[in-house]
């Protein structure tokens, strides 16, 4: 599972409280049976959104006799029960099916029961969580057609335990099944299901599609996708490699998807295990309930997933969490966590597969930008109580956050670096290889790793795994001038005395030199020789521990650090230092030698923060952008550019722009509409209004920012349609402020569609995230537009106001 981290951290204000952990121990789910095979029979009545089926469950005592078995069956109706064409008696309360066997069974010994029912998912009533919005299972996306802005669609989401709303199953991540499914729709749909597709039966208008998938995986991993979609082939060796979307985007489908099959080989060569499936199909859909879903053979994404050409030269957002997806193929779907509590054994190693990936594809420093926005995203979600592990907790959907994921990911990342890449990978192949088509318990990855090393890695798991917080440290240097040595004094000033390998740089010139100690006490010193005073020393130079720092640097130190620091997130953290000193003509030329920098986040970043206001050697400094505009490898560097020389509003620069203007990058075209309306507002506000309705809405923003500073009336619908999602997704202050200003205007205007497609959004908003509060965050804006509209008295705020009010109605 992927969800959007800066979706999460958004809303997390939006939570009536964030709690720390619960008291209520929760155990693994006790196994009495052991669920072995399913299969099923599905056909779909869209008029009301229902399902029928036909379920025959192999089942066996785990241990235990028993004449009894209990399924997961939630908000069912339930027509038949029997085995072998004898009815059985059952009790079912909507949420459990219990069922009297007709006599004792003993462990081993199989039995096969047959259900005839029909699922009804809009009568679920549990809630969703901050990952998974929806817990409905079973999903039927217009299913009447009446949307045209949408195509119909059904599509399933089992975890954590939803399947249970479409088949009965023991609905654990502890339960391994093989499976089958016969799916009945109208010929004009395609399919998809776990395993390969078998055969398809015509009869009058309908196809049955027969899925088989005969390697064991959870219940929860089980998935069936119906719609109209091009389907799009690519290989890994035999195994079929599919991208199901819809046909408008058929020829992107490999721009998007098309690393897959090399994602996979890379994956499998890193971990020694081979591929363990039969094909790796996925599928875009509609409305999804999260960023995406590691179905077995056949993963789910959301529409973000979706992009085009004038995207994709940017970046394709969607790769990490198809690599992502990927890796959960062997952590999460070929060994699974045996219940919630170990989630880390999917989801952190899911994570890291990102960094892996990146690692191999891009590179070292591209590396080190995703692990540095990963654990920043962690230390900043107010998850510092929180431990990676953890038995007591009150919702098990609470357990998909930015610990599990993100902090763990970082985690695993120092158990790498602390054992070293041989025993580290060595480890995961062993762990794969022993619990194949099993689950498994951090324990025994722990016992792993100290079965290949040799050591004792308690104190590690211990730390990590089952303890909470991250080191907050304080630094400090003694020099000893005559002796020629620098002492490190190293504060940890948290509770909880952690212990840690630590790199220390020291950069004498040009000449660095690591040191790797080993902190074990809240107070550490290390004392280090130097031919002559070092220009830095730089404290966890590899970046790798997940902590705090504190430390006093001038800035000389940080110039130095800028140009000369090894990691991305030391420099990083150095430009924003020296940024702040700009009328220092030093440190104004460490910004433009920034410019330079071999990471394109910090190239941006110096743009961004470059003050060229009455500076020092200006004019170099301005060509220097004017090439970097035109020519810089990145797409994303040319657009921030361009922004960096609208805010110059020099004419001369008009040529820039207007090149800019026929660029394939959508992002190069959004800054360059804006800088082109600082100096010429008439030609950038209609080539604003002449892009086609599919770049408009891609390019909101900026046009957002064009139409808002320009007070154009006629665009508020436009605009309209994108202010919340401005106001409460965006992941910088700027864009929320631009938007919360387009809001205001709304909110006063006289133009009822504005209004209309405003409150129309925020109603879907609302409902979507009701988990967040985020009703009652609407409802209050709504209040606020209906006081605006008294307020102004314009000509249609009756009806106006009439439009606001039904709308909140909606989420009273």
């Amino acid at each position: 599972m992927k969800f959007n981290t800066i979706f999460f951290l958004s809303f997390l204000i939006f939570s009536t409280s964030l709690l720390a952990q619960s008291s209520t121990y929760k155990a693994e789910k006790e196994k009495k049976h052991v669920l072995i095979h399913t299969k099923l029979n599905v056909d779909f009545n869209f008029d009301d959104k229902t399902m029928n089926g036909e379920a025959w469950v192999t089942a066996s005592p785990y241990f235990y006799a028993t004449n009894k078995v209990s399924l997961d069956a939630n908000s069912m109706r339930i027509h038949e029960v029997s085995l072998d064409n004898k009815p059985l008696a059952f009790e079912y309360d909507e949420y459990v099916l219990e069922i009297e066997l007709p006599r004792v069974y003993t462990k081993n010994e199989e039995f096969t029961i047959y259900i005839k029912y029909t699922a009804r998912p809009e009568k679920v009533k549990d809630e969703g969580s901050k990952a998974i919005t929806d817990a409905k299972g079973l999903y039927f996306i217009n299913a009447d057609g009446k949307d045209a802005t949408k195509p119909t669609q059904i599509w399933t989401q089992g975890e954590t335990q939803a399947n249970s709303a479409w088949f009965p199953t023991i609905d654990a991540p502890n339960q391994k099944m093989t499976q089958e499914i016969a799916i009945t729709v109208p010929n004009k749909y395609q399919t998809l299901s776990n395993g390969v597709l078998v055969s398809q039966t015509n009869k009058d208008n309908n196809r049955t599609d027969y899925w088989k998938q005969d390697k064991k995986h959870a219940p929860y991993l089980a998935f069936m996708g119906v719609g109209e979609f091009a389907i799009i082939k690519d290989n890994y060796k035999n195994i079929p490699v599919n991208y199901y979307v819809e046909k408008e985007y058929a020829p992107y489908a490999k721009d998007i998807f098309g690393l897959t099959p090399e994602m996979i080989g890379f994956f499998e060569k890193r971990l020694g295990v081979e591929y363990p499936w039969a094909k790796y199909s996925q599928i875009v859909v509609h409305d999804y309930v999260s960023g995406a879903m590691e179905n077995t053979t056949a993963v789910v994404h959301g529409e973000q997933a979706y992009q085009k050409p004038g995207q994709l030269i940017d970046a394709n957002l969607q790769e990490n969490t198809i690599a992502h997806e990927i890796f959960h193929h062997w952590f999460g779907n070929l060994v699974t966590s045996e219940s919630w509590s170990n989630l880390t054994l999917n989801e952190s190693f899911a994570n890291y597969g990102e960094y892996l990936w990146r690692a191999h594809k891009y590179g070292k420093t591209d590396a080190e930008m995703h692990y540095y926005e990963q654990v920043e995203a962690y230390k900043n979600g107010q998850n510092q109580d929180k431990s990676l592990v953890r038995y007591n907790y009150d919702d098990r959907e609470e357990l998909f956050d930015l610990v599990s994921y993100n902090k763990g990911g970082a985690i695993l990342h120092m158990l790498r670096k602390y054992l070293g890449d041989e025993a580290f990978f060595l480890g995961l192949k062993t762990y794969l290889t022993n619990y194949k088509f099993d689950t498994a318990e951090v324990h025994q990855l722990r016992l792993v790793f100290e079965e290949i090393t040799g050591q004792d890695l308690n104190w590690f798991f211990n730390q990590w795994y089952f303890g909470a917080n991250h080191p907050n440290i304080e630094i400090s240097y003694d020099y000893n001038t005559l002796r020629k040595t620098v002492t490190v004094n190293i504060a940890q000033l948290q509770s909880e005395t952690f212990k840690f390998p630590f790199a220390i740089d020291i950069f004498e010139g040009n000449q660095k030199t690591r040191h790797t100690v080993f902190v074990d006490s809240n107070d550490a010193s290390f004392t280090f020789p130097y031919n002559k005073q070092p220009n830095l020393i730089q404290v966890n130079a590899d970046n790798v521990l997940v902590c705090n720092l504190y430390e006093n640097k001038i800035l000389s130190e940080y110039i130095f650090q800028l140009k000369n620091a090894d990691n991305f997130a030391h420099r990083r953290e150095a430009l924003f230092q020296v940024a702040s000193k700009q009328d220092d003509k030093n440190a104004f030329n460490a910004i433009v030698s920034a410019l330079d920098d071999d990471s394109y986040k910090i190239r941006i970043l110096a743009l961004q923060q470059i003050d060229l206001i009455n500076k020092f050697s200006k004019k170099d400094a301005i060509r220097k952008i004017m090439r970097m505009a035109n020519n810089d490898e990145k797409t994303l560097v040319q657009a921030e550019a361009l922004s960096t020389l609208g805010k110059l509003t020099d004419p001369e620069l008009k040529p820039i722009f207007e090149k800019a203007l026929n660029s394939k990058s959508y992002s190069v075209l959004g800054k360059a509409l804006v800088s082109m309306y600082y100096i010429d507002q008439p030609l950038a506000i209609q080539k604003s209004k002449e892009l086609p309705d599919e770049v408009r809405k891609i390019l909101a923003t900026p046009l957002t920012k064009i139409f808002i500073e320009a007070k154009d009336e006629s665009e508020l619908p436009f605009v309209a349609k994108s202010v919340v999602s401005g106001m409460f997704l965006a992941n910088d202050d700027a864009t929320k402020v631009l938007y919360q200003k387009a809001f205001d205007q709304i909110a006063v205007s006289n133009n009822t569609e504005a209004i209309q497609n405003l409150v129309d959004d925020m109603v879907v908003k609302g409902k979507e995230y009701t988990g967040f509060n985020f009703d009652k965050v609407m409802i209050n804006l709504m209040r606020k537009m209906v006081d605006q509209q008294k307020k102004e008295s314009k000509s249609n705020y009756l009806k106006n106001i009439e439009i606001i009010k039904t709308a909140m109605s909606k989420l009273l």
